[in-house]
């Protein structure tokens, strides 16, 4: 019987992707809620040939040197900014990744943090279970409109455009800021193509979908949202770092605008005693975007098909890092 490869699983994910790893290789499998320190993964990863890892699992240089028997990194996430993937295609590692299948659930919570900001709800349930409800106000949380207004998209690709497509249904009108212009995608989402600057200065709702990279890193800072509306609202449904802290922090308790609904933080998690938990006008959940029931399975057996094409030989469905199959073919002539 052929022995089976070894592959180190850095968290328990749903059982449709661990099931195929199982049956396919040797797994070894970090059961533990709390990832793995970096001593701890580096035991995990000893001997094996392929790794199923989340995005706090941090795959470096360093980490691929110790581990030259490594083929294939298969990340459960669209997202790839905790691995080297230049140092990954320098070792021939293949790194994976699970788009597509994410999208419309995560642009579902972009738009979930934009009505809940908006509308204050996090502010209303607060309010009932302090006993503070005692009657109907006029004036009680009054919040802003949604259908009508106009909702700026940073970074357009598949969950801005899916963001984008429900938007439409509210009526709203839509604005784009992307490094890249799409010349179909005003007739076909709608949208008008603008300067980051404009689209700050004239939307009522910007959400965030752009990659975390040296260019979009704190890219909305002090200056940026002082050029937004005092009654505008901030979602962030990429990643934490995208934004700088500090400063949404002033800009919210100063109000240079109006609230902000947060999936993901800058740092990340966030303690509890952190000045953006205390803000009644920040809306903020643990990096659940992705969190339902058939997306998580989705990803979970896409991360392991991934995993095992790779050491199966064959090409996986999502790779970041193509080139690595292309040198290994020329390698073995086919």
């Amino acid at each position: 019987m052929a022995t089976k490869p070894r592959v180190a699983v850095t968290r328990i994910i749903p059982d449709a992707g661990l099931d195929l790893i199982r049956d396919a290789t040797d797994m070894r499998l970090w059961k533990d809620p709390l990832p793995p320190s970096p001593a701890e993964l580096d035991d995990l990863l000893a001997d094996a040939v392929g790794a199923l890892t989340l995005l706090t699992d941090k795959i470096d240089d360093p980490l691929l040197a110790r581990h030259p028997q490594l083929r294939v990194v298969s990340n459960f996430a669209v997202g790839f900014d905790n691995v080297d993937v230049d140092a990954a295609t320098e070792r021939g590692v293949a790194v994976c990744n699970t788009p597509d299948v994410l999208t419309g659930t995560t642009a579902e919570m972009a738009f979930t943090l934009m009505m809940a900001a908006a509308r204050r709800v996090s502010e209303g349930v607060d309010y009932v279970r302090d006993g503070k409800w005692k009657t109907w106000g006029p004036t009680l949380l009054l919040g802003q409109d949604i259908v009508g207004a106009t909702l700026g998209i940073v970074g357009f690709g598949r969950i801005g455009r899916e963001l984008a497509r429900m938007a439409r249904g509210f009526n709203m009108k839509l604005l784009v800021y992307d490094t890249y212009i799409d010349p179909t995608a005003a007739d076909e989402f709608g949208v008008t193509y603008v300067s980051l600057g404009n689209l700050l200065q004239e939307s009522d709702f910007v959400s965030l979908h752009m990659a975390l990279n040296d260019d979009t890193y704190q890219m909305i800072g002090a200056d940026e949202l002082r050029m937004m509306k005092p009654t505008s609202v901030l979602v962030n449904a990429a990643r934490g770092p995208v934004v700088d802290t500090d400063a949404l922090v002033s800009a919210l308790r100063d109000g240079e605008i109006f609230a902000a609904g947060l999936d993901v933080t800058d740092p990340e998690p966030l303690p509890a005693d952190h000045s953006l938990v205390s803000l009644p006008n920040c809306t903020v959940v643990p990096h659940i975007a992705s969190a339902t029931v058939v997306t998580r399975d989705r990803m979970a057996t896409l991360a392991a098909r991934n995993l095992l094409a790779v050491l199966n030989g064959d090409t996986p469905e999502a790779i970041v890092n193509p080139k690595v199959l292309e040198r290994s073919q020329r390698d073995s002539g086919t």
